[in-house]
This record gives structure tokens, sequence and C-alpha cells, in this order.
């Protein structure tokens, strides 16, 4: 008997719990490989540069629409000439647009103002033999005096110098500034409905004296000379000088009978030039030559326009004055050339609303001088 068994009746020994099974194996499905980065955006870019590229080199040969020209003078702009109307004349007359506030501030990309890209056409304009005569398409509610005198005495040498004849074509408005720059030119030609007159001076600014005593502001003020702080809005009523308000007032009247000078002797030139055709300034024109804006109808009674009509009406006058039968028209613009192309993605700018009424309004600045319409004032 072997020993190292168990007495009888013993009962046997408990079976140990089986290990519970493995769990399954966690199987993963193989990652996908990340797509490569195509560079869509570059290659757009890239396609985009060569396009502006060729396009550049093709219009230093070729220009849409234009004709032989001629070479550009030593420090002119140069400049695209666009058909505009093709009546298949060798004669061309000049469109020349001012549009919007008139300000010697840059306009374009390439850093141009309106009174720089209205000089450049003129000149292109009288240099250009074929180019019989132009028209100065006008919807404007004026600005600057600077810029607007130096309009004016463009137009006013270019019919000297080249013996071209300018007409004016007014369209929604060709107020103060706006007519300022009409002023000089051989014929007027408004709508009955143009906005026009507005022959007033302002300058503009702000006295917030008050609103800084309100809150405990005090200026201190260190100057060499007793008018350097002229037309400060820090000044108290009381510290105003009556002297200095009669100064400022005498450089605005001073602006203002040089506007009505300028009126007076374009409209008179202009009656010589056309042998007595057109209108006459009314004897009492003067009166109306308060600020007050006047439509295209009311301009011809005091004789600011001499005829009413649209634009058609004044290419018609355009050929008249010319002498001549026929005309293509025409109109410049600055090339766009790579330059231009690349300051489009050079440029950020911050999202805004903006309403569009048709102008621009203007932003009048502390002590400039303005000739502008009352109705465009902010």
């Amino acid at each position: 008997m072997d020993d190292n068994l168990p007495p009888l009746g013993t009962p046997p020994p408990p079976i140990p719990p089986s290990a519970p099974p493995p769990p399954p194996p966690i199987i993963l499905a193989p990652a996908k490989p990340r797509p490569a980065k195509s560079g869509l955006g570059w290659k757009i870019f890239a396609l985009l540069l060569l396009i502006a590229l060729i396009f550049t080199v093709c219009r230093k040969n070729t220009h849409i629409g234009q004709k032989p020209g001629r070479a550009l003078q030593q420090g002119e702009q140069p400049l695209d000439e666009i058909l505009v109307e093709d009546n298949g004349s060798q004669n061309k007359i000049a469109l020349i647009e001012v549009e919007g506030v008139i300000t010697s501030s840059p306009i374009s990309r390439t850093g141009r103002s309106i009174v720089d890209s209205i000089q450049d056409q003129l000149e292109a304009a009288g240099r250009d033999p074929h180019v019989r005569a132009v028209v100065l398409k006008i919807n404007s509610p004026g600005g600057e005096v600077l810029a607007s005198d130096e309009i004016y005495n463009s137009v006013r040498d270019f019919q000297t110098g080249y013996h071209k004849p300018v007409i004016a074509s007014m369209q929604t408005v060709a107020a103060s500034g706006g007519y300022y720059v009409a002023a000089p030119c051989q014929w007027i030609v408004a709508n009955e409905m143009t906005i026009t007159g507005s022959i007033c001076v302002i300058m503009h600014g702000y006295n917030y004296r008050g609103l800084l005593d309100k809150i405990g502001v005090r200026p201190d003020v260190y100057k060499s000379g007793r008018y350097k702080n002229m037309m400060s809005g820090d000044r108290r009523e009381d510290e105003i000088p009556d002297e200095e308000r009669e100064m400022v007032q005498g450089l605005i009247d001073e602006v203002y009978g040089k506007f009505t000078n300028i009126v007076a002797t374009g409209r008179q030139l202009s009656n010589t030039q056309n042998k007595g055709d057109g209108q006459k300034l009314a004897s009492d024109w003067t009166e109306y030559a308060d600020g007050r804006v006047v439509s295209g109808k009311q301009a011809l009674k005091i004789g600011l326009v001499d005829e009413l009509g649209n634009f058609s009406t004044a290419l018609d006058r355009a050929m008249d004055l010319a002498n001549i039968q026929n005309a293509d028209v025409i109109r410049y613009e600055e090339p766009f050339g790579l330059g231009n192309f690349l300051k489009i993605f050079g440029e950020t700018k911050t999202s805004a609303l903006k309403v569009d009424l048709g102008l621009e309004m203007p932003k009048l600045e502390v002590g400039r001088l303005y000739f502008i319409a009352p109705t465009t004032l902010p």
C-alpha cells in the first residue's frame, strides 16, 4: 500500500479554477498614408505670375485698341491709348475724366494723384497730332483748393499751348472745385439736372475745449509766436483773438476772390473764342456765387454753362469747335504691369462695410482750404 495515499473517506482535493481564456488580439487597421501636399496655392500663384509677365511683355509691343502712337518724353508717365468709339477716322477726341473728390493724395497703385493723371493725359493729347479736341468729363463735388487750381492751370495751358479746344461735359455733380476746373474750358455742357455752382471756399475745424474741461484735461502750450497755434481746437472762445479770426477770414476771402475772377475771366475768354456763341455771364451772377448749388438749367440762365445736353452733345460740340466732321473717341489709362500685379499681393486691407452713394464722401482736414459743395460736407 502506498503510504502517500489519503485515508479512505477523505474527500478529493478541490480542482483549481481554470485560467480565463486570453482576450482576442486587437487588430488595428493599417494607417492610411497622408497624401503629400500638392502645393496647389503656389501653383496658382506661379501661373498668375506667368500670365502677368506674358501680359506685360505683350503690352509693350501691342496695346489694346491702340493706333501707332508717339514716343514718350523724358519723365512722362507711359499711358495706353484705348479706343472707346471707332468711327474709322484718323482724327481723335480724347476723353479725360475728373471723377470723385479732387485731391493731391495718391489715387492709383503707382502713387500718382488725380492731378498727375490729368496732367499726363493732357500732355499725351497735346503731343498727338491726331487728337483734335479734348472732352473733360466731370463728375466731382470739388475738393482741395491747390489740387483744383493745378488742374485749372493745366487745362488753360493746354488750350493756349496746343491750340486745341477743351469741352467740359458735366455729369451728376460738377460743383465748387468741379466747376473751378471747368471754368477755363472753351465750351461747357451740362445736363439740366446737373448739380453745379457752389462757388465758395471753406475751412473746417472743431473746438473741443469744452469736452477737455469736462474730463479734467488742460492743454499746456509753449509757442514762439502769438499765432503759432492758430486754428487749434483746444482753446476757449475768449482765448481766440479777434485779429486771428480776421486773418483766417481774410485768407478765405482772398481765395474766394480768385475763384470769382477765374470764373469771370474764363467765361469772357470762351465767349470771345466762340465769337459770341454760347452764354455770357449774367450781370447779377455774383449774387449766385455765395456757395449755393444750382441746376444745369439755372446755370445756363446765369451764364455758367454754354449748352444743355449730355455726353454725346459734348462730343458733337468738340468736333464742331475742332472743325472736323468725324473722329474716333479715345481715352488713356496707366498700363497694368508686373509691378502693379505684385502690389496686389503686398497690400493688406481691413474688411469694412462700404455704402456706395455714387460719390466718395470727402474727409476734410483741419486747416486746409477746400472748394467743395455743401451737400457733400460731413
